[in-house]
Order: C-alpha cells, then sequence, then structure tokens
C-alpha cells in the first residue's frame, strides 16, 4: 500500500470517529422509532387505506381530501423511518470501503452522507416533539399589518409570501382565503390555510411580532424604516372539537370583494365578515366565489380562533394559580435586518442566518426546528 494512502486515511479518519458517529445515529433513530412507533404507523396507514379504497369516497369532497392527504403524510412518515436504519447501515459499509482501499475520495463520500444523515435525523427527532394537544392539525395563519405605515403593509405581503414559499417547497397544498389589500401597496392582511397533517404544530412556533429593518422603498429621502407584522396561528378545527356558536350570538356583514388599490373584483356582495359578539372576534372571507362558500370558510376560522382562545383561557387559569403569569412569548419574537447589514435572527431561540433573501423565499425550517426544540426545552408549558 502506497505510504500517501496510508497517511491521507489516518488524518482523515481521525479528523472523524466514524464508529463513534454511527453509533449515535443508531441510539438516537431508535429513540425516535420508539416513539414514532413504526407498527401503529402501518396500522393507521391499512386504516386510510381502506378509506381511500371505498367507492363512496369523493362524494365528500373535503372528507376524501383529508383521507388521501393524511395517507400520503403516513406512508411518507413510514417510509424514511424504514429506510433510515438501511441508510445507516450503507454508511458503515461505505466507511469499510474507504478504509480498506485508503480512498480520500470514498472517505469525503462517507463525511457527506454521514452530514446528510444528521441532519435528516435532526428533522426527524423534531417531528417527535411535536405531541401538543393539536400539534397533529393543519393550521390556519393569519398576518396583520402592524406599525410602520405602508412599509408594514409591504412586510405583511413579504410574509404571505415566505410561508407560501415554504409550504410549496415540501409541497404542502395551501388555500388563501382572505386578502385585505392596503391602499398604496401590500395587504392590512391576509389568512390561509396549510392543509397537511402537523401543520399546526409546525408552524406555531412563527407565531408573534415580527419586525423588519430596511431602508424603506417607499420614502423619498431613503430613510431606514423599522415596521412590524403579526402573525397568528390557530388549529383547523375538526367537527370533534365540539365548538358550537349560537346564532344570536354571531353577527354578519356581507359586502363585495375588493382588490389591490380598492378595485372590484366582484359585484355580487359574496364576501362575507362574521363578529363574535362576546369576544368581539373578527374574520373576514372574500376569496371564495359564492356568498355561502365564504361564509362556510368564515365560520370554519372562526370556530378555530374560539378554540384557541378557550385553551389560552385554560391555560392562564393554570398559570394563575401556580402563581405564574408571566407571558412566555415576547412582543418581538424575530428580526428581519436588510440594512446596514443583512441578517434575520429569532430572539428567542438566538437562532440566525445571513442571508435575508433566501428566508423570504420561504428558507424557514432553521427557523421552525430551533423554535421546535425551544418549545420543547421548557420555555412554553
Amino acid at each position: 500500500m502506497p505510504l500517501g494512502h496510508e497517511q491521507v486515511t489516518s488524518t482523515t479518519v481521525a479528523a472523524t470517529d466514524f464508529s463513534a458517529e454511527i453509533a449515535a445515529l443508531r441510539t438516537t433513530f431508535g429513540t425516535i422509532s420508539a416513539v414514532t412507533d413504526p407498527d401503529a404507523l402501518r396500522s393507521r396507514i391499512a386504516e386510510l387505506s381502506d378509506q381511500a379504497s371505498a367507492p363512496d369516497l369523493w362524494d365528500d369532497t373535503a372528507a376524501a381530501q383529508k383521507v388521501t392527504s393524511e395517507l400520503s403524510h403516513a406512508q411518507t412518515d413510514l417510509e424514511r423511518i424504514e429506510g433510515f436504519d438501511q441508510r445507516i447501515e450503507d454508511l458503515e459499509t461505505l466507511v469499510e470501503m474507504a478504509r480498506e482501499e485508503a480512498d480520500e475520495d470514498t472517505l469525503a463520500d462517507a463525511e457527506n452522507e454521514l452530514e446528510t444523515l444528521r441532519k435528516d435525523l435532526g428533522a426527524l427527532e423534531v417531528r417527535t416533539l411535536l405531541n401538543g394537544h393539536y400539534d397533529a392539525r393543519e393550521a390556519v395563519v393569519t398576518i396583520r399589518a402592524g406599525a410602520g405605515g405602508v412599509d408594514a403593509a409591504d412586510f405583511a405581503e413579504m410574509l404571505l409570501r415566505m410561508y407560501l414559499r415554504w409550504a410549496e417547497r415540501h409541497g404542502y397544498p395551501t388555500q388563501v382565503l382572505d386578502t385585505s389589500y392596503a391602499e398604496e401597496a401590500g395587504l392590512k392582511s391576509a389568512t390561509f390555510e396549510v392543509q397537511v397533517p402537523y401543520a399546526f404544530g409546525t408552524l406555531s412556533v412563527e407565531a408573534g411580532t415580527h419586525r423588519l429593518v430596511r431602508i424603506s422603498p417607499f420614502d423619498n429621502q431613503g430613510r431606514r424604516q423599522t415596521s412590524f407584522a403579526a402573525v397568528e396561528v390557530v388549529p383547523l378545527i375538526e367537527q370533534t372539537d365540539h365548538i358550537e356558536i349560537p346564532e344570536n350570538e354571531i353577527k354578519v356583514d356581507v359586502f363585495r370583494s375588493s382588490g389591490p388599490g380598492g378595485q372590484s373584483v366582484n359585484t355580487t356582495d359574496s364576501a362575507v365578515r362574521l363578529t363574535h359578539i362576546p369576544t368581539g372576534t373578527v374574520v373576514s372571507m372574500q376569496n371564495e366565489k359564492s356568498q355561502i362558500q365564504n361564509r362556510a370558510a368564515a365560520l370554519r376560522v372562526l370556530q378555530s380562533r374560539l378554540l384557541v382562545l378557550r385553551q389560552a383561557e385554560e391555560k392562564a387559569t393554570k398559570k394563575e394559580l401556580a402563581g405564574d403569569i408571566k407571558a412566555s412569548w415576547g412582543d418581538q419574537m424575530r428580526s428581519y435586518v436588510l440594512q446596514p447589514y443583512q441578517m434575520v435572527k429569532d430572539l428567542r431561540t438566538e437562532f440566525e442566518v445571513g442571508t435575508p433573501s433566501a428566508v423570504f423565499d420561504g428558507d424557514i425550517d432553521g427557523f421552525i426546528e430551533a423554535g421546535i426544540r425551544w418549545r420543547r426545552g421548557g420555555n412554553e408549558s
């Protein structure tokens, strides 16, 4: 064996203790597998497959889409779990080949695969942390412009695009339910659904106040502007939640849908605004074609918000009884800085990146995973 190959092998292997790394992967994977319970997942897939093969499945389109979506994601989860063990074995084989042949290129491939496995295992581990009462639900996300005038409205539109691009990157179906446009630019508010299992658990860590610092494109003097937007995330209610709202507690207003700049995009009064009188909660819907569809969508979102209010009241009562009424989430949870430097930083987890353009294009998985781990670490009860 040439001397040069021996030197390459010894220095590279010394840099990475593959045996220890692979043992650590197996330990972590074993814990994740136990929590995920592949046998239970197989049983659920069999149950959903039976439902999906029913001849009358598509008589109820909404129910059919829910079944097929849950089945697809359960199958993906099982494939990911089943395939991981084989990937670890393949890595061991690759390392053995590299050592036997003293092959620097093969060792480099093993290093790359080890890093990929670590990343994928981290994503699997985060999924096991989503075990809250409503974490498995689909999500309803509302973005509202805050302080900052037209810049805040523009920021709200940037955040809407960011979340829709994130969903698109993952192949998650979304539906924009309502968009209220600002007069000059951007959005006053927008509401959309992310229609996949665990969307609520995943996106719930995005709830809070987001801050943007940049040179305002709307300021003739090119001054730096700070603006704010609020993100609300609630779980989509299901029939089993039993959130019933008496008709006499709901005020219904109908109006014409409108587009940017106040231009009419609908010649009939199809848009609907529901106000829950006891709590003052208001929901508007205008993106469906008919008043009936908009009212149904608005009622669904209103029920979701009231469900969250009920849970918040119960949680606040528990905290008060425990003598701890301190809020867990700050008024400002993330800053997006474009000027005088480039950085996006989460103020709860300290996770940060120097590529705001990528973040606004939907690359937010790092922030979401850090947020889920932070929350599980005891920062939110």
